[in-house]
């Protein structure tokens, strides 16, 4: 038996997503692969375009370890270069299309970017963050994606048009296979929670294994239509440009949306699937009812219990997940038991609102005392930070040894996420580490206190954060937006505050309310609490702050 133990050539072919879309072609090949606008193509097609694309790229000397970085949103485009920049061997580095020319400057120095691809809308901000480069950094080398855009715009310093690449491309072109499992397939920079972004190297082994593990846990089926609302930049859309090839999805891409043009891509095409972040959740569930179900994968911040009750009434059929930019897809999922299907709804909604059990792929996640490194008790209540193991965890960050060390210790993953353990096993987030409001020696979950506020029939979006305070130390600040038919008059921050009683123990409600137009979010809909942090402390102390 132990000569049985050395892998050969015919059993250790390193695993690659890249195959999916080779495979599509030959299963699925007269079957709509991308539908964007009036533009329909094959899967026979979307290969053909990739491999002739992946040829020009290689013309440019562009190969194994070079990093290629493309700027745009939910167009045919980005999808295509994820599979034909890596089918040269290259990283891919999809950048998030709402920084400021400042950040994107900084991610193409540290991520040492050879080729960059950019959508016509976005070419002012690829030209200032070119210019704030150093003087020694080299510039990447750039191509315009033209798409439903003029032609005729002037190239300026590009060196091409992305459909000028694809066309004097060889369709013949022998793509570049993996020598190992770990060799880096994709640089993706987390998402901006915190102000400063990492960059995180995935693997293509890893890669391979979430794509997969995240299409099984969702339970999709072969030839789903797959509705792009979740940004392609964000972690590889969840790791779905891998997966919707493996299962020759119809994939129906936006540029932009909001909730009518959702609406309408939905009933259009007869969408079966789509992921969004909670605030994507939340803007469909002040809709019309569907007259098909649409399976919906959320996933970010902990989606309020009230905001799924009202999305599952109108015909989506929500599963809750949790992942990170760390793993690229989906590590937990709230796993849906035969036996809760009895309950209540405003039950059902609650048991949902969890983040659930580990995927199939994932090894193990346990729930530990930050300092001592021991698991909590599986009670629900005593709190803990979330720790991960398995194969689709990141390689580590680029470039930062020091923060990759802090996060991956001990055999485990160090999420900075802290939550409960209930007694079925299933865990709940309770905060994110530096969210959790310290107010006379308690400690507050500013989620919890969220899902109250959102249970106010005129609240449309709320976050807490700590806002400074001369006697607790902190007290809860609510950040308020109210849904454009909550009626007149208007809530009062008071009238917010009083609703919240009954609903919370006496130290965890909010103590003061602010109202905005629109709370400041990341590119996927997650709410940036560290610009609120910023904007309390302009504040001053809160009024009556020993009540």
């Amino acid at each position: 038996m132990d000569a049985l133990k050395k892998p050969n050539c015919a059993n250790s072919s390193p695993l690659t997503p890249l195959g999916f879309i080779e495979r599509a072609a030959t299963v699925y090949g007269n079957s709509p692969s991308i539908v964007y606008n009036n533009l329909t193509y094959t899967w026979t097609q979307t290969y053909r375009r990739c491999l002739q694309l992946a040829s020009s790229i290689s013309r440019l000397s562009i190969g194994k370890g070079d990093v290629v970085s493309v700027l745009a949103p939910n167009i045919p485009a980005i999808y295509e270069l994820h599979y034909a920049i890596t089918m040269t061997g290259a990283i891919i580095n999809t950048i998030n299309t709402r920084l400021d020319a400042r950040s994107i400057s900084v991610i193409i120095q540290h991520s040492e970017c050879k080729l960059l691809f950019i959508d016509y809308q976005l070419t002012r901000v690829i030209q200032e963050a070119i210019s704030l480069l150093p003087d020694h950094c080299p510039h990447p080398i750039l191509v315009l994606i033209a798409d439903d855009g003029p032609v005729s715009l002037p190239i300026g310093k590009f060196i091409n048009t992305y459909e000028a690449m694809v066309e004097a491309g060889d369709p013949g072109f022998i793509w570049v296979r993996p020598e190992s499992d770990w060799d880096p397939l994709v640089l993706n920079y987390t998402s901006g929670t915190t102000s400063a972004p990492k960059g995180v190297v995935h693997c293509h082994r890893g890669t391979f294994i979430v794509a997969m593990d995240s299409l099984l846990e969702w339970g999709v089926p072969k030839q789903p239509v797959y509705l792009w609302t979740l940004p392609m930049f964000h972690a590889n859309g969840w790791s779905h440009v891998w997966g919707m090839a493996a299962l020759g999805a119809t994939n129906v891409c936006l540029r932009k949306f909001d909730a009518s043009t959702i609406y309408k891509a939905i009933h259009t095409h007869h969408v079966t699937h789509m992921c969004g972040a909670p605030v994507v959740l939340n803007m469909l569930s002040n809709g019309e009812p569907l007259s098909h179900t649409v399976h919906l994968l959320t996933a970010g911040a902990p989606p309020p219990a009230a905001v799924l009750l009202r999305a599952e009434s109108l015909g989506f059929d929500v599963t809750h997940g949790y992942g990170l930019t760390e793993t690229t897809g989906l590590a937990l999922s709230c796993s849906w038991k035969s036996e809760w299907k009895r309950l209540p709804a405003t039950e059902k909604a609650r048991l949902k609102a969890r983040q659930g059990v580990r995927t199939i792929g994932m090894t193990a996640v346990d729930i530990v005392d930050a300092e001592s490194g021991v698991s909590v008790p599986h009670d629900g209540l005593t709190q803990g930070e979330i720790v991960l193991r398995g194969a689709c965890l990141m390689l580590g960050y680029l470039k930062d040894p020091e923060a990759t060390s802090k996060c991956i210790k001990n055999g485990w993953f160090y999420t900075g996420d802290v939550g409960v353990m209930h007694a079925d096993g299933y865990i709940e987030i309770k905060d994110r580490s530096k969210d959790v409001i310290i107010s006379g020696g308690e400690n507050i979950s500013s989620v919890e206190v969220e899902s109250a506020l959102y249970l106010h029939p005129a609240v449309n979006e709320a976050a807490v954060v700590g806002r400074p305070d001369e006697f607790w130390g902190e007290t809860p600040c609510a950040f308020v937006t109210l849904k454009d038919d909550c009626g007149q008059p208007r809530p009062t921050g008071e009238e917010i505050m009083r609703f919240c009683k009954g609903k919370l123990p006496g130290f965890m409600l909010p103590k003061s309310v602010v109202f905005k137009e629109e709370l400041p979010k990341t590119s996927t809909g997650k709410i940036q609490k560290y610009a609120l942090r910023e904007y309390v402390k302009n504040m001053g102390f809160p009024v009556k702050s020993r009540i």
